[in-house]
């Protein structure tokens, strides 16, 4: 039962300070920065997915003898801690505007206080071997004091600017968003057909038509626009367009950029409410007129009787109304590509602003080299394309937000100066007369004198203070910023950091965007490797979701089966890149796995007691063949695991280590050998066991640990006190038994292949006799030292060695078998053949007609397509073998 161990042994981890690194010159580094989760975050199957990874590869590197450390900490996440204390306080009747910033902002604190450790505890829970002295907060002192560096810099640098721009909305949120928070979904939606009137010479048209989706947004629109190529519309030129509801007469501009297959060819301008119009409306000089409110409502720049309208309802009632004048020709369904906030789903409202923002192109540069010559490494590989074009298309960051939690802005206003700009109608050039950015609150205005010294209302995104993780994490800035603070020798040791875990979804998030701010602010990269895993999903292939109710609750399952059993199988499923299929029975495989460990320990432990070992004095000198061949069995697994995780193929590994135990240990070595184990060959059982346990530790740490503390309890000279602070197994040199070795493997082939046979012929567990054609005396002299074994694990009555065989069932280099059986019994067996064979036949020739069929082809998926040239090459293997066995007969 896990439940009985894990807190025991998390607890004495935790106490002896097992997950604690410290910077040490005579170890090399080795560093992972988590990515750190919100505080308003429970753990679910991704975190579950991305920190085992993370795990996996700190516990290895700590038991390959180098400083592991794994920085943890959580991030403040403004959007969404503040939506749940306003949902606190929505349920007493309040707004956060009913307290104020300054009581509103204590509450948020007091929230984080409260609740932000939740996650932290069921990762603990999780095994998570994180550094937990270090946790460190996105928005504690230090962290806050490195974030108002940045952004100082980069404004002296003048890659921080202010301006009036279209940016993404949240009407819900009632804040700014970026690009990469804002991502389209396609959804169903209308064209709609609108006349607009037009005065225009004798015998032109006196209406033009106009297609829009959003036609709540035309109160806004201030010109007409077509192709200066689409000779349909030459007679517009001098015509005089008119604004329906609102009379506003509408420039008639021309530009490349519209599309004459879209709708009619005319479109309408809004400029202040799609991005597109944005870019024609500075182009042409266009007036710009916001509409809407910052909660989605329209606002006084339209018709009264619109006015405090939502945006929706907006959008049927000027259809009514269009319709009732008849200004509507048609609608069609048309299917958008809206934005939508990533935090709250809404419909994100494209709308001018005053924003901060920073100037990306400058700082991209850098980290497109560092990436294109292999500084910066992508696993797999692909993300490494899909990085660059990002990059290389990359847009200005707008990096304010319209919220109470968070970094405030660290830019002051001067009131009077401020005044004196609006009183002199100076031009936007003067935008940044009356502005201060610094530390602190200034006590008076550098450029008036005035006292009267206001904070920028805006904090920054979330985003911005994550960027800074792997440095800022370490106390950055050092001294060369602030002469009184000390250099952290953690900064010098830790960072550029090995590895970081990610999904992709925030590949651009905060990857791409760690790399520019290393390479800005420390002249470096901020890590070797990005391992980006799949995306969690059910067994439908659907995104796990709350909404879509089909998650799996990683608590739930190491509730039932223990985190090991979790661990275990999904680092099994996790295929390097690709997506996780689960479903709860997915993780009876490592429960099952678990019980596997437990009953084999359970034995040895029998065999150590009946021969009390002493581990100190184990040394390899004569060796009986089967003992050579699992020690070399075992080197081999070592070798497999370690080039598996040196590649990231953490799922590879995680098969071989079960492989190699429940297989090769389990189901051959001590089936071979349980009947027969004194001193020596218990001391290779304790052996295999504890380099097993220590090949198990990185993905289940917990049964490892636990099974190795109570070897330490019956076993003298074992040196390492904890499993997890011990070395890495060492490969025993078999070398020199090259010999037995390769005997026992053709033994252990040749059992496969009888109990293969067996089946094939319907034999069953029916003991049967073998004739066996040996090369020489000493291959006999094996077989006679080998058979109670043999035929017990291959139900075999007895063995004769002949001089020749009338027919070979199994061949090999040193020998050949043949089955002892009546003549009358090679009808049945044929007919049994000849039916198995015709089944695969048949089999066969529906996937070869799936593998012709062009259609299947380009409709299946890729994994499907695999699975079924699988399927071909299975099938035409086992169809060989089968003939082959048939003719043997005949």
């Amino acid at each position: 039962d896990p439940k009985l161990i894990e807190a025991e042994i998390l607890s004495s981890w935790l106490s002896n300070n097992h997950f604690q690194a410290k910077a040490d010159l005579n170890k090399d580094p080795y560093t992972i920065v988590i990515p750190p989760p919100n505080i308003t975050g429970i753990l679910h199957m991704g975190h579950a997915l991305n920190n085992t990874i993370q795990d996996v590869l700190i516990r290895f590197n700590r038991m390959k003898g180098k400083s592991a450390l794994w920085m943890p900490g959580t991030d403040h996440a403004g959007i969404a801690t503040q939506n749940v204390v306003e949902k606190q306080l929505a349920k007493k009747g309040m707004k956060k505007e009913d307290l104020g910033r300054e009581e509103f902002e204590k509450k948020l604190w007091q929230w984080k206080e409260d609740y932000g450790s939740t996650i932290i505890n069921q990762l603990k829970s999780l095994g998570s071997s994180c550094d937990w002295n270090r946790l460190r907060f996105t928005m504690d002192e230090g962290y806050s004091l490195a974030v108002k560096e940045v952004f100082i810099r980069l404004f002296d640098k003048g890659l921080i600017y202010r301006g009036n721009y279209i940016i993404n909305w949240c009407p819900r949120c009632h804040t700014a968003l970026s690009d990469e928070e804002s991502a389209h979904k396609e959804i169903d939606g209308w064209l709609y057909y609108i006349k607009y009137p037009v005065s225009s010479s004798a015998g032109s048209p006196d209406h033009i038509v106009v297609a829009t989706t959003r036609p709540e947004t035309m109160l806004g629109d201030t010109a007409i626009a077509i192709n200066p190529d689409d000779a349909r519309y030459k007679w517009l030129i001098n015509s005089d367009i008119t604004l329906p509801l609102v009379g506003r007469k509408l420039r008639l501009i021309q530009d490349k950029a519209i599309d004459p297959q879209f709708g009619t060819g005319v479109v309408k301008v809004t400029p202040a409410h799609d991005p597109l119009d944005f870019s024609l409306g500075k182009t042409y000089n266009l007036e710009f007129i916001n509409i809407m409110n910052g909660d989605g409502t329209l606002n006084e720049n339209v018709p009264d009787d619109f006015i405090g309208m939502d945006r929706f309802e907006a959008r049927e009632a000027i259809l009514t109304i269009l319709k009732d004048k008849g200004l509507i020709l048609k609608k069609e369904p048309h299917g958008i590509s809206a934005g939508h906030c990533y935090r709250c789903n809404t419909v994100i409202e494209p709308r001018v602003s005053l924003q901060w923002f920073v100037k990306m192109k400058p700082l991209a540069k850098e980290a497109i080299r560092v990436v294109e010559e292999g500084k910066v490494t992508f696993f797999p590989e692909r993300w490494k394309k899909v990085y660059l074009n990002w990059m290389n298309n990359i847009q200005d960051w707008c990096i304010s937000r319209q919220i109470w939690w968070g970094h405030r802005i660290p830019v002051y206003y001067c009131e009077n100066c401020i005044k004196t700009r609006i009183e002199n109608k100076e031009s936007e050039e003067f935008l940044n007369r009356g502005l201060i950015v610094a530390r602190n609150k200034p006590s008076n205005c550098p450029e008036c004198g005035s006292s009267e010294i206001t904070q920028d209302p805006d904090v920054l995104d979330t985003w911005f203070s994550s960027w800074l993780w792997p440095f800022a994490t370490f106390n950055w800035p050092d001294r060369s910023i602030d002469p009184s603070k000390e250099i952290d020798p953690d900064l010098e040791y830790f960072f550029p950091t090995d590895c970081l875990v990610t999904a992709s979804e925030i590949l651009f998030f905060w990857v791409a965007r760690m790399i520019m701010a290393s390479l800005e602010f420390k002249s470096d990269i901020p890590f070797k490797h990005v391992l980006i895993h799949g995306t969690v999903r059910d067994e439908k292939g659907i995104k796990m979701s709350k909404s879509l109710g089909n998650t799996i609750d990683p608590l739930d399952i190491i509730e039932k089966f223990g985190a090991d059993a979790l661990r275990f199988s999904l680092m099994l499923s996790a295929a390097s890149g690709s997506d996780v299929y689960l479903t709860e029975e997915r993780f009876l495989v490592g429960r099952n796995f678990c019980n596997k460990i437990w009953n084999a320990s359970r034995f040895i432990f029998l065999k150590i007691k009946e021969n009390r070992l002493d581990f100190s004095d184990f040394e390899i000198e004569e060796l009986k063949s089967v003992d050579a061949w699992i020690l070399k069995e075992l080197a081999l697994a070592i070798d497999s695991f370690c080039g598996h995780i040196a590649d990231y193929s953490i799922n590879e590994a995680t098969k071989k280590i079960y492989d190699f135990f429940w297989h090769y240990f389990c189901d051959w070595y001590i089936e071979i050998i349980k009947d027969n184990v004194d001193s020596r060959r218990a001391k290779i059982l304790l052996k295999v066991l504890v380099d097993s346990l220590k090949l198990l530790h990185p993905i289940m740490p917990f049964i490892s640990e636990k099974i190795y503390s109570l070897i330490k309890l019956q076993v003298k000279g074992l040196k390492e006190q904890f499993l997890i602070s011990s070395s890495w197994p060492l490969k025993t040199d078999t070398s020199a038994f090259s010999r037995q070795i390769l005997v026992t493997e053709l033994l252990i082939d040749t059992v496969k292949s009888i109990r293969n046979i067996k089946i094939d012929l319907n034999l069953g567990q029916k003991k049967i006799d073998l004739q066996l054609l040996a090369s020489d005396n000493d291959i006999a002299k094996a077989w006679q030292e080998n058979f109670p074994w043999i035929s017990r694990m291959a139900a075999i009555g007895k063995i004769s060695p002949v001089k020749s065989l009338d027919q070979t069932l199994y061949k090999n280099d040193l020998w050949s078998i043949n089955f002892l059986i009546g003549n009358s019994d090679m009808t049945a067996f044929i007919a049994t053949l000849s039916k198995k064979i015709e089944n695969i036949t048949k089999a066969l020739e529906k996937v070869n007609s799936r593998l012709n069929n062009n259609r299947f082809l380009e409709s299946a998926s890729t994994q499907v397509i695999e699975n079924e040239k699988n399927k071909r090459s299975d099938m035409t293997g086992e169809l060989k073998r089968l003939n082959s066995l048939k003719n043997a007969f005949i």
